[in-house]
């Protein structure tokens, strides 16, 4: 008797979660000092870029804004009360 393809694809598919879940309870090694310290430094530059990058991303918002009210004649609140 033939097995469909897909029955010989389930064991492989079995072993290969079983090996994963394993893996994924394993637990991670103890930090040195200056591995913490790397760690504390690397975090701090990511909050930084991300600071920046936002920072960016704002003035970005703010060109587009007044872009779109030039283009539309589209006045500001405190210009209306002039």
């Amino acid at each position: 008797m033939k097995a469909p393809k897909f029955w010989m694809v389930v064991p492989a598919l079995l072993v290969a979660g079983a090996v994963g879940l394993a893996y994924a309870k394993l637990p991670q090694a103890p930090m040195d000092d200056a591995a913490k310290a790397k760690a504390a430094e690397a975090k701090a530059k990511a909050a930084e870029g991300a600071k920046a990058a936002r920072a960016q991303e704002e003035k970005a918002m703010d060109r587009v804004a007044e872009r779109y009210k030039k283009e539309k004649g589209v006045k500001s609140p405190a210009a209306k009360m002039k």
